[in-house]
């Protein structure tokens, strides 16, 4: 197994993309700390322990810097140190025009879908250099780049996340820590599946492949970046998008992205 002996830690890993790449990472042979502010996370746990891992979930809002060193510091002395980041924690739903959005539901998505990113690299990074290994991946979106209409917030933060990306990157190469990003398209979440048939047919329509994407195919690309294979991929950003990221078509004035 490619990840054995490996720790991985997961934000939002309840439900949906988050979910998946925990039970990926852990079929892959790792040990995986899980955070959440849902109490669906200790589901997660359970079927990461039917696979025959080891599995520690915390309560955790990833935005209050405090509580992200609490969590860092109980799945390095309960597991091990971590070696694997997966940034997935995200919100999606605040929905409003630029001239709309209020200064909490602003402040809210930033401290969440970029501050809780930078948290948890801040917090494991410098230990994975002194080790001399290190894989974080961060899941952005295809919003990151062509934006979303009536989601500045999401959209702005997923840009961000490159920003962050490259700059871990560029600090931390030569210690064998690397940092990448997913940008995924539509991918077929609970949250997916609750939107109105309308807004799913446009997506579907923007999409060269015809279909959205499944959780556990998001997952088996962070599961290669998190390897050894994937050493000297540092710094990318990587479509996930069933081709989604090439149409410039604007529907409904609103592109597809990435929705949890």
């Amino acid at each position: 197994m490619r990840l054995e002996g490996k720790t991985a830690l997961i934000s939002g890993a309840a439900r949906g993309i988050g979910r998946a790449i925990a039970l990926r990472l852990a079929r892959e042979g790792a040990d995986v700390g899980l955070l959440d502010i849902s109490s669906a996370i200790e589901d997660t746990a359970a079927e990461v322990r039917k696979l025959g891992r080891r599995a520690l979930a915390i309560a955790c809002d990833i935005s209050d810097s405090g509580q992200v060193k609490a969590a860092v510091a109980r799945v390095a002395a309960e597991l091990r140190p971590v070696d694997l980041l997966v940034n997935n924690a995200g919100i999606v739903d605040n929905i409003a025009s630029v001239e709309k959005m209020s200064d909490e539901k602003w402040a809210q998505e930033i401290g969440v879908n970029l501050t809780g990113a930078f948290n948890l690299v801040r917090a494991v990074v410098g230990a994975m250099a002194e080790r001399g290994f290190g894989r974080i991946v961060n899941i952005s979106s295809v919003a990151a780049r062509g934006g979303l209409a009536r989601q500045v917030g999401y959209s702005a933060t997923k840009a961000g996340l490159l920003g962050l990306t490259h700059t871990v990157a560029l600090e931390y190469a030569r210690n064998g820590v690397t940092c990448n990003a997913v940008l995924p398209g539509m991918v077929e979440t609970e949250n997916v599946r609750a939107m109105p048939q309308t807004i799913r047919d446009r997506a579907l329509a923007a999409t060269p492949a015809q279909r959205f994407g499944e959780p556990e195919e998001i997952a088996a690309l962070v599961a290669f970046l998190c390897g050894d294979e994937a050493g000297y991929i540092t710094g990318a950003e990587i479509d996930i998008s069933g081709g989604g990221h090439l149409n410039t078509l604007v529907l409904g004035g609103s592109r597809p992205a990435s929705l949890r």
